[in-house]
């Protein structure tokens, strides 16, 4: 995990703030089939969905194997300078015993090369075979260390659940309804160079075609926590439905929000989601009551050093979250239906600049032919790009012009692009007429566009 790096003229920090026999399969919203947009313009025609169909139980991920992996990438580093950093032998080294894991597997492999920090560096691409092409479910790690050691949990830990997930995929000769794509990442510790590489290479297109995209950072900290991403609900639920069936509770994670690969892919409008057992940030006391573990004591003490070796990980995390990983792909990759209903869609998609500390715009979308008030969990799906997010303030006018404040401005929000849904008790106004959304740009320097927005009744 890295942090982003900073622009000239702003200094920014990128950031927001074993196993169950048989776990109830998942019924997911928005990633089963595409949820259908309604179509684009001011006023859009509300698009209903189906039923949904049920995934198969994933098999448990052998602790043994993962470990192994990590054995393999210590073993890599121990020969290579001690490292598996971006540019290092180690890296290519450990691109390569992936690779041949799965090209031994029955995968279809290919490596994308960029070039940074005079260096060339390298993605590997893994698709099994089948599935809808249209309908992509990838899972993903960074396999690069910081220099100063081999990155046992950082990202080796990411880097073997998922190639053990995905061997274990070969192992079920699994026929997913969607098709399954795998990566690792190179350069992430030097800005997500290499998943930023990879998103740019795909036309508007391909993109279009992923239901989802999962993350997985550090995922076998020594003193863990049991964090979720909260970006696309279906996948967040996935992962939190499936902890609960272990009796584990879970926390919403900010501390690598924006920092790992993921970011890559939401910043272009892809759903992602993914998993975190904790970095730097230390582990409070109400936290080390509910998951054991040293309170006062960072979750992983090791971070970016030299001690981040196969004694720094804790096997009860490393073993439940390669569980999860494989439990999300193989829920997540099933039913070939539509998914169940979330209520209709009305969206513009006319884009609408954002001036520099200017007036406030604002974008129309007219609801008509529905009965009785808006809902109580109204939802409003925002796509604003812009070099940083903590000068915009956003509201939601309601046809009568009430405003429901969406989000503030924050001098320390600094990440790139608004691209998330929010929850409006909207239940005393009447659903038909013409709701606005609002958008300002409060603070000078930084610019940005209104893309798109979305209401879900």
């Amino acid at each position: 995990m890295t942090l982003s790096p900073s622009p000239v003229g702003r200094s920014r920090i990128s950031g927001r703030s074993g196993r169950v026999a048989a776990v109830a399969a998942v019924a997911v919203a928005g990633l089963l089939a595409g949820t259908a947009s309604a179509s684009a313009g001011t006023t859009a025609a509300p698009a209903s969905a189906g039923a949904t169909a049920q995934a198969l139980a994933a098999p448990d991920i052998p602790l043994a194997n993962v470990k192994a992996h990590l054995t393999q990438f210590s073993s890599i580093a121990a020969a290579n300078g001690g490292n598996r950093a971006h540019g290092r032998p180690g890296y290519k080294a450990s691109i390569d015993y992936v690779k041949a894991k799965l090209d031994a597997a029955g995968f279809a492999t290919s490596l994308q090369t960029f070039t940074t920090s005079g260096a060339t560096g390298y993605n590997l691409i893994a698709d099994w075979p089948g599935g809808d092409p249209n309908k992509i479910v990838m899972a993903g790690a960074h396999l690069d260390s910081v220099s100063s050691g081999a990155g046992i949990n950082d990202n080796g830990s990411g880097s073997a659940a998922v190639l053990e997930s995905a061997l274990a995929v070969s192992r079920a000769q699994l026929k997913p309804d969607k098709h399954l794509r795998f990566g690792w990442w190179g350069a992430e510790e030097l800005g997500l160079v290499g998943s930023k590489a990879y998103v740019n290479s795909l036309p508007s297109t391909e993109r279009a075609k992923f239901a989802g995209y999962l993350n997985f950072d550090m995922i076998g900290s020594p003193n863990p926590g049991y964090f979720v991403y909260d970006d696309d609900p279906a996948i967040e639920k996935t992962f939190k439905d499936y902890f609960a069936g272990l009796g584990v509770p879970t926390e919403i994670e900010t501390e690598g929000d924006g920092r790992s690969d993921h970011a890559s892919f939401k910043n272009v409008g892809i759903p992602v989601g993914g998993l975190f057992t904790g970095a730097s940030r230390t582990k409070t006391a109400a936290q080390a009551q509910k998951w054991g573990g040293t309170a006062g004591q960072a979750f992983d003490r090791c971070y970016h050093s030299s001690c981040d070796n196969t004694a720094n990980i804790s096997d009860t995390a490393l073993d439940r979250n390669s569980d999860a990983v494989a439990h999300a792909l193989w829920t997540l990759s099933a039913g070939g239906t539509t998914p169940p209903p979330t209520g209709d869609d009305y969206e513009n998609t006319t884009p609408l600049a954002i001036p520099d500390a200017g007036a406030a715009v604002t974008s129309p979308i007219t609801v008509s032919g529905r009965t009785g008030n808006a809902p109580a969990t109204l939802k409003v799906s925002v796509n604003i790009k812009h070099t940083w997010r903590g000068d915009v303030v956003i509201d939601l006018l309601a046809p009568d012009g009430t405003a429901y404040r969406l989000k503030n401005s924050s001098s320390g929000d600094s990440a790139d692009n608004i691209i998330e849904t929010y929850t409006v008790n909207a239940s005393s106004e009447p659903a038909n007429g013409t709701w606005r959304l609002r958008a300002q740009d409060v603070a000078r320097q930084d610019t940005g566009s209104l893309t798109s927005w979305k209401l879900t009744f």
